[in-house]
């Protein structure tokens, strides 16, 4: 919320680019316990305006505002000690413009949703399905 104290000049102020959104995804992620991070191994992060034509048509998506962010990679439950030539790194993906939308329809701060759609994405990375969290965040509540 705006502090009256403090009048902003709306006319200099633009919407958070892609390297901003890099920042809170790592600002996000390196506000998680320490041994929940050291369990994600090498993953890195992407920041995108929306997801490819590929993940719209694999994903059946309506919309490139249908999605906030994507795993991509083997998760962790599937993960084999075995080295695969050819295999590309674990990644999670933001999408800049469909969590901006979002943000404009709830009454969330950009930082939290930004660090929710990562934490989700991360618990992909761990074989957790959406409806596995959604069962782990309503018994949280």
């Amino acid at each position: 919320m705006m502090n009256p104290d403090q009048p902003k000049d709306w006319a200099l102020i633009s919407a958070p680019s892609l390297a901003d959104f890099e920042a809170m995804a790592n600002v996000a992620f390196a506000a998680l316990p320490d041994d929940f991070r050291a369990l994600t191994g090498d993953i890195s992060f992407r920041i995108a305006d929306f997801p490819d034509d590929d993940v719209i048509e694999d994903m059946e998506l309506e919309s490139e505002f249908d999605i906030l962010g994507l795993f991509q990679g083997i998760g962790i439950a599937h993960d084999s000690d075995v080295a695969e030539t050819g295999r590309l790194p674990n990644m999670i993906w933001l999408y800049r413009r469909p969590i901006l939308d979002y943000w404009a329809e709830h009454e969330e701060t950009l930082g939290t949703i930004v660090s929710h759609v990562l934490i989700h994405e991360i618990g992909h990375h761990f074989g957790l399905s959406d409806e596995d969290m959604e069962e782990l965040e309503d018994a949280a509540d």
